[in-house]
């Protein structure tokens, strides 16, 4: 009977120290806290969230589908050589001097935080990767990129930073500075930049990407004021939070929106801008214009949140993201 009771206080003893140790490795962040986090990232979830890139055309934005002869997707996780990398998505591409240049966010595995890299390609379908441009302390996603007065620009999501950041390519397309912030104190998620009507104009959404804020600007690099009518939506995750760059069709400008409910990144539907001055802003959102939607198997089963769409003159070009579980 001693024997037991001493075996049963070593037992009680070694589970306080095991929880002990625990909680102070999970508070302060000590060894071990980098490896179990990586290993649970990694394998328990990041793998669950299959994020990677495509490509789509068809004769105009609304009637989208996979290339005759190209087998999507064109980019993943795999391709990255330079960092640990769970899922690429986000993509935005520009075509500069014949060649077409990709940018994306990088969900890396070593820091648990959204870097941005991008790729190269002579047609638009195949594509190689190049290395990681950006990589600050937080997260960092959706790299707009914007040429302005013969110089690029690129707006990501810095919602961790609680800003709107602004980057100029100094070498483009593998080396930005940072410019400042566009705006600051508040979590502005998938900040998506236009111009039109000589004035630029930017949409962000919050948090619980229910809600979206239109703000707008005489210059690109500075002066941003938010809209008289802001928050132009409220409570409605599926047709607030951007998808994409705007685009013009037939005289009309529409806005890309993911549609988030009942879960994130099913499909992205666009909605017809009417009107768009500094006091008002308009659009026709009882309807819904759907671009791109889940495919219910391969690459793209469960969800799509992001479009890039580019009038090619004889047809319409996107970059597209897509996300399966396992």
């Amino acid at each position: 009977m001693k024997r037991f009771f001493t075996r049963l206080i070593l037992v009680v003893i070694s589970i306080l120290i095991g929880f002990s140790y625990g909680y102070l490795v999970h508070r302060n962040q000590i060894f071990p806290y980098k490896h179990i986090k990586k290993a649970f990232l990694s394998n328990l979830y990041w793998k669950r969230m299959q994020w990677t890139i495509g490509v789509y055309e068809g004769t105009d934005p609304f009637n989208l589908s996979d290339p005759k002869g190209l087998e999507n997707p064109v980019l993943s996780a795999r391709d990255v050589s330079d960092v640990d990398a769970a899922f690429i998505a986000d993509p935005f591409m520009v075509e500069d001097q014949g060649r077409y240049f990709m940018f994306f966010e990088v969900l890396n595995l070593n820091t648990n935080t959204g870097d941005i890299g991008y790729a190269v390609s002579e047609d638009g379908n195949e594509w190689s990767y190049e290395k990681i441009i950006l990589d600050e302390e937080f997260h960092l996603s959706y790299p707009g990129i914007y040429k302005w007065d013969d110089q690029y620009y690129m707006i990501p999501e810095s919602a961790a930073d609680q800003s709107v950041r602004l980057y100029r390519a100094t070498m483009f397309p593998q080396e930005w500075e940072y410019m400042g912030n566009l705006l600051s104190g508040s979590r502005f998620f998938d900040p998506t930049a236009f111009f039109h009507n000589n004035r630029w104009w930017m949409f962000t959404s919050s948090e619980g990407n229910g809600v979206l804020n239109l703000y707008y600007s005489d210059s690109l690099t500075s002066g941003w004021k938010a809209h008289p009518m802001n928050p132009l939506i409220e409570n409605k995750p599926d047709m607030a939070r951007p998808a994409g760059h705007v685009f013009a069709y037939e005289n009309s400008l529409y806005r890309l929106a993911q549609d988030d409910y009942p879960s994130y990144g099913i499909q992205v539907y666009a909605f017809e801008i009417t009107e768009l001055s500094p006091n008002s802003y308009q659009e026709q959102s009882d309807s819904l214009i759907e671009i791109v939607t889940m495919s219910g198997k391969g690459w793209n089963s469960v969800g799509m949140h992001h479009v890039d769409l580019h009038n090619m003159g004889n047809k319409w070009f996107a970059i597209v993201d897509g996300l399966k579980r396992r």
